[in-house]
């Protein structure tokens, strides 16, 4: 198996494990999302981050939960980002879970193919690059997305929203695979 075929598996792994707990939530509360104006979307994406960035500086959690989850929130939220581009938001939940489900997976598979296509261009240079850089990427594109709300979307050449929500997809799901293996070498 090669470098990227591994990256491949371990990536569709970890979009799984996020779907199973998008799956459960929207059991629990439906797709009460798609109330999200975007700016509340952003901010929710903002404050994943800004939790991820404060344990990572202060290597303690007073609220029990580590990392990892975070990092799934920001991929789940992602997607719902997408979602709500696509779709714009609703007064009440106007999908059901059948629909929501199929969006996601969509959406999921957009991401997974841009990664396929980004980390053959650039080789790998994730696997290189620190948990913590992945966090500051992140935050930058949460960043870049309010700017362009700023703006009402009138940019002169930056990507789009979508493409920030992609991204930020794609480095949290490297951040769950870089934790996962650490995880991993831990207990072997």
């Amino acid at each position: 198996m090669t470098q990227f075929d591994k990256t491949n598996v371990q990536f569709e792994q970890a979009l799984a494990e996020c779907r199973a707990l998008f799956e459960k939530k929207l059991h629990d509360y439906k797709a009460s999302w798609r109330i999200l104006r975007p700016t509340a979307l952003t901010d929710q994406l903002f404050i994943k981050a800004k939790r991820i960035r404060s344990l990572e500086i202060k290597k303690e959690s007073l609220v029990g939960e580590g990392i990892r989850p975070e990092f799934i929130a920001l991929i789940n939220y992602g997607i719902v980002g997408l979602i709500q581009l696509a779709k714009g938001f609703a007064d009440t939940v106007d999908i059901n879970n059948a629909e929501a489900m199929a969006l996601y997976d969509k959406h999921a598979q957009e991401a997974l193919e841009l990664m396929k296509r980004k980390n053959h261009d650039y080789d790998e240079a994730w696997r290189g690059m620190r948990v913590s850089s992945y966090t500051d990427l992140i935050l930058t594109k949460i960043e870049r997305i309010k700017e362009i709300e700023n703006l009402q979307g009138e940019t002169l050449v930056s990507e789009g929203i979508d493409a920030n929500y992609m991204d930020i997809i794609n480095y949290a799901v490297f951040g769950v695979i870089k934790l996962s293996e650490e995880d991993d070498n831990a207990t072997a």
